[in-house]
């Protein structure tokens, strides 16, 4: 089932709740990922929902290949790239994504990565951990919270 809505993205490209209307707005379709799925309904809040997004980010920056071209310190138009190479920039996303898994624990790391990165939904995740049914939001919650922190997101 596909729910097509309306959403305004900030300058970051990070999602805004659904009552803000200022920006850019793009469609999302909310069946897409599970913490969208969780943000629509209100079970996860704001702070929680961007440092899901932020992590995931981080967590498909650090899979992108590396560049097999040479890179040249000038453009062509003669400008100069200030900006990480793309085999620094997966490095980068890899020791951030590797710090907000610490930072959430152990413990928590498994459904957060389940969840947010691996795109599980809650059942799923809960039945593949051998865990309670309902205890996935919880945990999870918690672990979003902690990479909130993490992030000094909020």
């Amino acid at each position: 089932m596909r729910e097509l809505v309306e959403r305004s993205i900030d300058s970051e490209g990070v999602l805004q709740p659904s009552g803000d209307r200022r920006g850019r707005t793009v469609t999302v379709n909310l069946a897409e990922s599970p913490l969208g799925w969780l943000r629509a309904r209100g079970l996860v809040d704001a702070r929680q929902f961007a440092a899901g997004e932020r992590l995931r980010a981080d967590y498909e920056r650090a899979s992108i290949a590396p560049s097999v071209t040479m890179r040249w310190a000038e453009q062509v138009d003669g400008a100069r790239y200030d900006g990480l190479d793309p085999t620094s920039a997966q490095i980068a996303a890899k020791a951030r994504f590797d710090s907000a898994l610490a930072a959430a624990g152990p413990g928590l790391a498994d459904i957060l990565w389940r969840v947010v990165c691996a795109g599980e939904g809650l059942p799923d995740a809960e039945k593949a951990l051998q865990w309670p049914a309902r205890a996935g939001r919880l945990v999870l919650t918690l672990a979003l919270d902690r990479v909130a922190a993490h992030h000094a997101i909020g």
